[in-house]
């Protein structure tokens, strides 16, 4: 296949040489000979957004940065899916719909350049301070009819200011992202919509750890996905599994499924293996081996609530190391963000009647899975009173909550009440089927299992070596 240096199409990789141009003119010229590598050589080339082809391999020289403009308006309105509805945003910065065979790879650098976009969401969420920009403008109007239809508690929604990912592929097939690393997001990392047949080995995921919504990796309704030996560092989330919001969501009725996930870290994030909360078109056979995470607030988290619908079903984690995480296993049907605050149902502490929005999680294991200094909480899991998580098993888990006095912990997980918790052990509250085998737990303080209305719940081994006075290991 034919290779394309961009600087034959008149780039300068000086960091402020305009090169927009440049990359279009060496895509569609890649495109009009069937095919090719697009090559970026060592520099930083800033430029505006990139729009990918089929047949085509971006490949970014180790030394190489591609560095996104700041400029709002640089990003025109573009159909998208942005926290799981069907709507128009701003363009992502790198982006492709309806390709296939489309590789990006190499040893460089993609850079979002998302420090702009953040404070003006800041000052947009504390000041109130509406972004200047025409396309936020046209985004109003695109949009009207979702927005006058849709009521949500997100920040950005009623301006409309829906920051883009840096990178994006909607309605893809036979995907490969190797080894470059994607960083300083205006929003989402790295957003897969609607794809199928995607590999993603040996890539960095970064973002600072203030980073607004900075999740790593975002797959949305996406099949057949294998992700490998990479590394998360952000602000959010590190890796998340979604299939669409809410009643939008449930109309598109696409899920997350078939989805490998090994031999990667996660450090820092509010969660490391993420599921949820956009769980409406369903998230299943979903396995996860051999992951180390460091840091993060959560570490396996699935969350979700009565708005949704779909849910999580068969899933397999194994082989888990954590330290230093807030609550190493979070299934939280309750979740009290992106949800119409007006709607007495959606946090009501008694049975609601069952409908499309009712989420279901089961068939989920959990094994070999370590966690040390483990700040709140062992474990939390909380469903609803219609519609219990059913048929969990934990086998084979050691968690070690912090043995420092002066930790306060925090919320195991975002439900409808704050609950706070400091070096306590597992909560389970509103399961059906639970199976606790070989399960290690040390407490700073209180029982190493709580169950609160929680039916058939076989426990063949829960262990506390650390017992304290006049507390039982399980307290029902």
């Amino acid at each position: 296949m034919a290779k394309y240096d961009i600087t034959a199409f008149g780039a300068i990789g000086d960091g402020a040489f305009d090169n927009t141009s440049a990359f279009s003119h060496a895509i569609a010229a890649c495109a009009e000979g069937g095919g090719g590598t697009v090559y970026v050589p060592a520099g930083t080339y800033l430029t505006g957004r990139i729009k990918l082809v089929s047949h085509m391999t971006l490949e970014i020289e180790t030394g190489a940065t591609i560095l996104f403009k700041n400029e709002f308006d640089a990003y025109p309105a573009e159909k998208t899916r942005w926290s799981g509805y069907e709507c128009y945003g701003y363009s992502p910065l790198l982006f492709g719909s309806g390709l296939e065979r489309v590789a990006i790879k190499g040893g460089g650098v993609i850079d979002g350049q998302g420090d702009a976009w953040w404070q003006a969401y800041r000052k947009l969420r504390y000041e109130g301070a509406v972004p200047e920009s025409s396309v936020r403008l046209e985004l109003l109007e695109l949009n009207r009819g979702l927005r006058e239809r849709i009521r949500s508690n997100i920040v950005e929604w009623d301006t409309q200011f829906l920051r883009p990912p840096l990178l994006q592929l909607i309605d893809c097939r036979d995907i490969a992202i190797e080894g470059v690393t994607l960083r300083h997001s205006p929003f989402w990392n790295t957003h897969l919509v609607y794809c199928e047949g995607v590999r993603i080995t040996g890539v960095a995921f970064i973002n600072p750890s203030d980073a607004p919504n900075g999740d790593g990796l975002d797959i949305d309704s996406c099949s057949a996905v294998l992700v490998s030996n990479c590394r998360f560092d952000v602000g959010d989330d590190c890796l998340c599994l979604k299939s669409g919001i809410d009643e939008d969501g449930r109309r598109v009725g696409r899920p997350t499924e078939y989805v490998t996930v090994t031999n990667c870290v996660m450090k820092h994030g509010h969660g490391g293996i993420v599921m949820g909360s956009e769980t409406a078109g369903g998230i299943r056979h979903i396995v996860v081996s051999n992951c180390l995470f460091i840091g993060t607030d959560r570490g396996i988290r699935m969350k979700t609530n009565r708005a949704r619908g779909g849910g999580v079903e068969d899933v397999n984690i194994n082989g888990i190391q954590m330290r230093d995480v807030l609550c190493p296993i979070v299934i939280n049907a309750f979740y009290r963000h992106g949800i119409d605050e007006s709607n007495p149902l959606l946090t009501s502490h008694e049975p609601v009647p069952i409908s499309d929005g009712t989420p279901v999680i089961r068939r989920i294991s959990i094994s070999n899975l370590t966690a040390r200094n483990a700040l709140a909480s062992a474990g939390f899991l909380y469903g609803l009173p219609e519609m219990p998580i059913e048929d969990v098993e934990l086998s084979h888990i050691t968690v070690e909550m912090t043995e420092d006095p002066e930790e306060a912990g925090g919320e195991p997980d975002m439900v409808k009440e704050r609950l706070v918790m400091a070096g306590e052990g597992m909560y389970f509250k509103h399961v059906r089927g639970l199976t606790l085998h070989q399960v290690r737990v040390e407490t700073r303080q209180g029982p190493a299992v709580r169950l609160a209305q929680t039916e058939g719940a076989f426990i063949d081994g829960v262990h506390m070596r650390r017992r304290h006075l006049n507390t039982e290991i399980i307290e029902q």
